[in-house]
């Protein structure tokens, strides 16, 4: 029997993703037994799993509208007989009440890892999904949300607050950390000068990451600092990244923005930067932060999701939406001394590790998901 199935749409490159993955091999090491389950075939971070000796298994979806894989994961679940089954993300999370209930698994658990969802940048079935997760949330039996905002939010959307409970993201501190000869690497490869700053933004290309806003502020911020350039790491749609591109053209900025794509050495791009930055308008926990935070980075974020509790004391938080903020507040992290610099990047990492640790999402996780029960002890 396995006691524990992951479900989500697919593992390719993203912040949730990523997590499930730590999460799965976390509790893999502790000695759950479980598997993940997928929409679509291949993607980036599945040999990491199958590498740890997660079993992972893809229900061969063909598109949009393959209804027969509703079908495909009924009878997988029926196979499997799992304990508890933990989807992740909207359209995961409806399927897995509608069709792990027909299956009869005894527990279904949701990840709900976003907040202030501007249904306006997206098209009319993602305001469906998200219409019917609004339904299907009173048939599950918990909802873990990784940020206090997205409890909030989803409450006062109809979610039952009783089923809810917050258990923020994991980083792993032992990967990510100041990585002084990756910051060289890069910024040799990506021409930064010495006397160059670099401000990043670690995103995929969705709306609600706003790169838009984080263009129009590296334009003001141009006009009178040429030292800074600018760097976006992440893909997205082709139509998305062309329009984005345009964009950077059209404000000037062909020079000082470099699109760099997914990268998996994500410590030595964090540490290549002089400032990490998230230009959000919607979030929930943003790994992207935290993991900048855990390679001594000064931070600028939106008040969005949980990100200022994140980073406390240590960078600067602004409004969302608002180009202006967030070029005067990369001004004021490019002037502080470098001691004051070093000095808060040191307090960042410190903060990681003693409130989002690993370690900590791990086992509250299990503890949620009530698997050392169904193991017995």
């Amino acid at each position: 029997m396995t006691h524990l199935v992951l479900f989500i749409r697919s593992l390719e490159v993203g912040g949730a993703e990523r997590q499930l993955v730590a999460l799965a091999k976390g509790l893999h090491g502790r000695h759950v037994p479980l598997r993940v389950l997928t929409f679509y075939p291949k993607g980036t971070l599945r040999a990491e799993l199958e590498a740890a000796g997660v079993a992972v298994e893809d229900l061969g979806k063909r598109g949009r509208w393959d209804l027969p894989f509703l079908w495909r994961l009924y009878r997988r679940l029926r196979a499997l007989k799992p304990d508890v089954l933990y989807s992740w993300l909207t359209t995961a999370n409806t399927l897995a009440v509608i069709v792990g209930r027909f299956a009869r698994v005894p527990r279904i658990v949701w990840s709900v890892r976003a907040s202030n969802i501007d249904f306006d940048r997206y098209d009319w079935l993602a305001r469906v999904d998200f219409f019917l997760t609004r339904i299907a949330a009173r048939w599950t039996d918990r909802i873990i949300c990784n940020s206090e905002t997205g409890r909030t939010f989803h409450a006062k959307q109809g979610y039952p607050l009783d089923k809810m409970s917050v258990i923020e993201n994991g980083i792993d501190t032992d990967r990510f950390r100041f990585d002084p000869a990756g910051r060289e690497r890069l910024r040799t490869a990506w021409k930064i000068g010495a006397n160059e700053a670099l401000i990043g933004l670690v995103a995929r290309l969705d709306p609600m990451k706003d790169h838009d806003t984080f263009l129009h502020a590296a334009a003001l911020l141009a006009k009178h600092r040429p030292d800074v350039r600018f760097v976006c790491v992440g893909s997205g749609p082709e139509a998305e990244a062309a329009r984005l591109r345009a964009l950077t053209a059209e404000l000037g900025l062909a020079g000082h923005v470099i699109w760099a794509g997914v990268r998996h050495d994500l410590p030595a791009v964090y540490s290549a930067l002089d400032i990490a930055s998230s230009s959000s308008f919607g979030e929930g926990f943003s790994n992207a932060v935290a993991e900048a935070m855990a390679c001594e980075r000064v931070c600028v974020v939106t008040a969005v999701g949980d990100s200022a509790r994140i980073i406390g004391d240590t960078g600067y938080v602004i409004p969302a939406r608002n180009p202006q903020a967030l070029a005067k507040a990369w001004e004021a992290a490019l002037v502080l001394p470098a001691e004051e610099r070093a000095r808060r990047g040191l307090a960042a990492r410190a903060r990681i590790e003693a409130e989002f640790s690993l370690a900590r999402m791990i086992e509250r996780t299990a503890k949620e998901l009530d698997v050392w029960a169904a193991l017995g002890s």
